[in-house]
């Protein structure tokens, strides 16, 4: 596929001026999205520290204080006692054997966090798109508030010939009129760009971070595969959504299998150690057996609720292929129609140039009116805005069809900064610290990437 740029708005490099690259790496940065995903994805690297905890034992105590009063009847009558009592209990438990369920509870945990894992890359994906559409935006405002300025001039220097040949009897009023409303209309489309180019760098802050400075032409576009068959296969084996719904029927088959374990009994071990005031220790251990004999039929909607959530995760992994196919081909269309649409609008703007220059050089000798003159003006300038937004429609398709394929992410375009290590936290605390003494290192390396 060929790289494009910008006609007009990929001039020369301006010093010191923003690059789309600094755009992308500041959206990634600054993004209060992947942020807010990076620690949804956190939570659920907690999640299997806890479902680990379920392998070791749980120890506890307990500690009673109080005021006791007792009556005791014996053969020389009632006799009471009262004073303050006191106790204390350490009791650990612990399963021994379950037929698997906290084994595939730590599975399951597992599995989670891949399907967040690449669920934050979606998003990664959408931040970085938002940022080049963001950044094309703001150039080709600018381009179009450029071409409404020098069609502004040009028709203040219409109106001024006009009234020169209408002082001297050329032409009528009338034609004075059609200037000074075509001059009229001009000033109303470029006060029109200048509001869309505000809008454009409203949308650039709110994805990139800051107001964009000078903005730099935008670079040669990332290549992509040679054709949509090609594209849709690199997506089908790459797309994170696709990815992200392969670990969720992973999850279903072990939730399948949880529930069948959830019919079956358990074995535990328990152990305890307790004191009272009057000197009395109590020490215990034992081997428990626990088994639900009736739940009401609970157990058994439970397994047959996690077969369904097989066949429904199944199912949707099948669909959600086909809609990354789909978006494929759509955005692969949408590219070549914005390829046909420059050649068009090029075509438009070579004939629309032609015409303007042989209607002004016609009217100069009285064959043509004023309002030819300002009409052909008018289909130049539409010609030329056309092209731009064909143009730039084709370079953020570009990078559409990067994202469909699900390799728009900082690592891809090489953007050459550290990335979010969604590894590192995961490391910290799989093995269910009670503390965390990697949570030192932790902070230093989200510190290094800018979280």
């Amino acid at each position: 596929m060929a790289a494009v740029v910008l006609a007009g708005v990929a001039a020369a490099p301006v010093a010191n001026a923003e690059t789309l690259a600094d755009a992308l790496v500041a959206a990634y940065r600054n993004s209060n999205l992947l942020d807010q995903n990076r620690a949804v994805l956190r939570a659920a690297d907690e999640d299997v520290a806890q479902a680990l905890s379920s392998l070791r034992p749980v120890v506890q105590f307990t500690a009673l204080g109080g005021w006791r009063k007792a009556e005791l009847d014996t053969a020389l009558g009632v006799i009471t006692t009262e004073g303050l009592s006191s106790s204390l209990l350490v009791s650990a438990q612990l399963t021994l054997f379950d037929f698997g369920r906290n084994e595939l509870g730590i599975a399951i945990a597992k599995e989670s966090v891949l399907a967040t894992r690449q669920a934050l890359i979606d998003v990664e994906q959408q931040v970085l798109l938002a940022a080049v559409q963001a950044y094309v935006d703001v150039r080709r405002a600018e381009e179009v508030v450029s071409l409404q300025q020098a069609n502004f001039r040009l028709l203040t220097e219409e109106l001024g010939a006009a009234q020169d040949r209408f002082d001297v009897g050329e032409i009528t009023r009338t034609d004075v009129a059609i200037a000074e409303s075509r001059l009229a209309q001009s000033r109303a489309g470029l006060a029109s760009a200048e509001g869309q180019l505000m809008v454009a760098r409203e949308s650039y802050k709110a994805a990139i971070g800051a107001y964009p400075g000078k903005l730099a032409g935008v670079p040669s576009a990332p290549k992509l595969p040679r054709t949509l068959a090609e594209a849709q296969s690199v997506a089908l084996k790459t797309h994170p959504i696709l990815l992200q719904a392969q670990h969720l029927v992973a999850i279903a088959e072990r939730q399948v299998d949880f529930a069948k374990a959830d019919l079956l009994p358990t074995i535990g071990a328990q152990a305890s150690v307790s004191r009272d005031n009057d000197g009395l220790d109590e020490q215990t251990v034992g081997i428990e057996l626990n088994q639900t004999l009736y739940a009401g039929g609970r157990l058994s909607s439970v397994y047959r609720q996690a077969l369904a959530g097989k066949d429904r995760a199944s199912a949707e992994l099948q669909q959600t292929a086909v809609l990354i196919a789909q978006g494929v081909g759509v955005s692969w269309a949408n590219l070549e129609i914005s390829a046909a649409s420059i050649e068009a609008t090029t075509q438009q703007v070579e004939a629309a140039r032609t015409a303007f220059v042989g209607v002004r050089e016609e009217a100069a000798v009285g064959a043509r009116t004023t309002l030819d003159v300002l009409d052909a003006e008018q289909e130049l300038l539409d010609a030329r805005n056309a092209q731009l937004e064909a143009i730039a429609q084709k370079y953020i398709a570009i990078y559409q069809v990067l994202s469909s394929l699900g390799l728009l992410t900082v690592d891809h375009l090489q953007l050459g900064i550290p990335t979010y290590d969604p590894e590192a936290y995961y490391d910290a605390v799989k093995n269910a610290p009670s503390t965390s003494p990697q949570g030192k290192k932790l902070d230093r390396i989200l510190k290094k990437i800018g979280n």
